[in-house]
């Protein structure tokens, strides 16, 4: 296929362009192969000098057109020239819902043009082919291709934990992915029980996804697992190498809990159609808890509703506060926290291990994993440890194989980092296709990935000091996993993105975000290290609404900018002098023979 196929008109000058809170712009309209672009008519009609839409194809959600033909008209006849009927001043409009959130209009010059545009607009934001995505083809001057991709190496996970305890190995059981397609290469697995094991375990979990190592909570050694449901169906069967496998994880006399995402009757339902949970009698050790969290159609569907709620500009307060109620998102966030709470305390408190998981594993476990690991872990609460904790639990970690030796053991050379290990696989492909404003039926679209970066913005709200990246990071990922330059939140999982040759062939995120003068942007300037564990408030009173996304586009931030500036331009101010204070202190230390006395008293 050539994008030049789908590309009716690729030229049309004279487009008015505007937006909500936005001031008109005319001036040419350009379409490529992933970009839209409009560059303005310099001067004239009080318009500034040049202004730019660029805006990626990928991200436009929906296009809706409207045309308005106001008569024909039939210019002279010149010799011999044939009959030529137009329009007489047609004209359309085409709004563009944006992924983000964003809304556009485009005001064409006839409607011809106008359909073809739209058409065009339509067919190239819905190519689905990953390798004809622009990451394939963006290639910024400032970055290396193998740049970021390499940033958090599971070895360096593993040798963490392998300094605490040596009842974990790491296993690359999963290196051609027969085992688990949705696994990384590499997995962290107790020690004591062997790959053919783990094999014969997977075979009875969905997917193949069998419980691996997710955290090590070093303050008292418990961990949490991962997994998908067991495959116990009507006749309840049972798995023997899986009951070794999840009572090995346990010493004699320890318990351990189940936090199964689904509700009891889902649990039921699930084993009539061969899926189901662990059984009290073959998981003594273990006791379940159900914390019920909505995955797929209900929570696309809110979404959809929010947002909706909040474009509405006419609602008064008692219909605003009805519809952001029935929407049920908030709702969702705080059953999210209240279920990482959960499995926080469990681990931090009542010292008991953990295994969390739902039906696939891949959606509402993740949530709950990572977001215990942001209360808990003072490192995943970093910047570099934050983006550490995404590629593990929702993108997945390459296995070095060069770096393994035998029975997993690790080139020493490779220092230890955080606690973490990488074994997840969120379907961001699938989620993620679609946003709030789409048309189309909705198939195996949702927010799971935004519903996270909710809940680590609520934690961020009530925890201003706790976490060293601010709100525009997480509005920077958001973006990003819908539509993105960047191949880091390409395909479903490792296996396929190996396929596609991604990391060969698109640029990292992360590469880009690390640029110092980049990272400056996503800093908290109100940064204090916190070693401890923060418990956030799950009161309805505290769950607010995150209206730096859902409000981003509807009113204006100048003022919420500057105010950050400001605080950042204080807290640099606040800092030099306290520099400046220890460095004469230590000059004067260093020179003065007596202050150097005084100081070793």
């Amino acid at each position: 296929m050539e994008f030049s196929e789908l590309i009716k008109t690729a030229t049309v000058e004279s487009v008015v362009l505007g937006g909500r809170g936005l001031p008109a712009v005319r001036g040419t309209l350009c379409i490529t192969s992933h970009h839209l672009l409009l560059s303005s008519c310099p001067g004239g009609d009080a318009q500034p000098g040049t202004v730019e839409l660029w805006l990626l194809i990928r991200n436009v959600d929906a296009v809706e057109k409207r045309v308005q033909n106001l008569g024909w008209y039939q210019p002279p006849r010149t010799n011999g020239s044939p009959r030529d009927s137009r329009l007489a001043g047609s004209s359309g409009t085409i709004t563009l819902r944006c992924k983000d959130l964003k809304v556009l209009q485009l005001e064409i010059p006839g409607m011809e043009e106008c359909l073809n545009i739209a058409s065009s607009i339509e067919a190239l934001s819905s190519v689905d082919s990953v390798m004809m995505m622009y990451p394939f083809f963006y290639r910024p001057q400032d970055l290396r291709l193998e740049e970021g991709w390499h940033l958090f190496p599971l070895e360096q996970y593993f040798q963490k934990i392998a300094a605490q305890t040596n009842q974990w190995r790491l296993s690359d059981l999963n290196r051609d992915f027969t085992t688990c397609p949705t696994y990384p290469a590499g997995v962290i697995v107790p020690a004591a029980v062997s790959d053919d094991t783990l094999r014969r375990a997977a075979r009875f979990r969905q997917g193949g996804r069998f419980p691996v190592l997710s955290y090590y909570h070093p303050s008292n050694g418990t961990v949490m697992l991962r997994s998908s449901q067991p495959l116990t169906g009507p006749n309840r069967k049972r798995c023997p190498e899986d009951e070794v496998l999840l009572g090995t994880v346990l010493d004699e006399g320890e318990r351990g809990f189940i936090i199964d995402t689904r509700s009891a009757q889902a649990a039921k339902q699930a084993r009539m159609t061969g899926g189901g949970t662990e059984p009290k009698s073959s998981y003594p050790q273990w006791k379940r808890l159900h914390r019920p969290l909505e995955r797929g159609r209900p929570l696309q569907e809110s979404f959809i509703k929010l947002v909706e709620a909040c474009n509405d500009a006419s609602l008064s307060m008692d219909r605003w506060l009805s519809r952001l109620e029935s929407c049920r998102w908030l709702s969702h966030v705080k059953a999210a926290l209240s279920t990482a709470c959960l499995a926080a305390q469990c681990l931090d408190r009542e010292e008991a291990s953990v295994l969390v998981h739902g039906a696939e594993g891949t959606d509402t476990t993740l949530l709950v994993t990572a977001l215990a690991q942001v209360i808990l872990d003072p490192g995943c609460r970093t910047m570099v440890g934050f983006q550490g904790l995404l590629e593990r639990e929702w993108i997945e970690v390459r296995v070095a194989e060069a770096r393994l030796g035998p029975l997993g053991r690790l080139h020493p050379c490779y220092l230890p980092c955080f606690f973490g290990v990488p074994q997840a696989g969120h379907p961001f492909h699938l989620r993620c296709a679609r946003s709030a404003y789409s048309h189309a039926r909705l198939k195996q679209e949702a927010p799971l990935f935004l519903l996270f970066l909710d809940c680590v913005w609520q934690l961020s709200r009530q925890f201003p000091f706790s976490l060293e990246f601010g709100e525009s990071l997480l509005l920077a990922l958001f973006d990003n996993a819908y539509a993105s330059d960047y191949g880091t939140f390409l395909c479903n999982n490792e296996k396929e993105r190996c396929l596609c040759k991604v990391k060969e062939n698109t640029h990292s995120l992360w590469a880009w975000l690390n640029q110092p003068e980049e990272k400056k942007k996503y800093l908290n300037p109100l940064y204090s290290h916190n070693p401890l564990v923060i418990w956030p408030s799950v009161e309805p009173q505290s769950i607010q609404l995150w209206q730096g996304l859902f409000f981003r586009w509807i009113r204006p931030s100048q003022y919420l900018d500057e105010a950050r500036a400001e605080m950042q331009r204080l807290v640099e101010a606040n800092e030099a002098p306290a520099k400046e204070s220890t460095g004469s202190r230590l000059s004067r230390s260093l020179s003065d023979p007596a202050a150097r006395t005084e100081n070793e008293r």
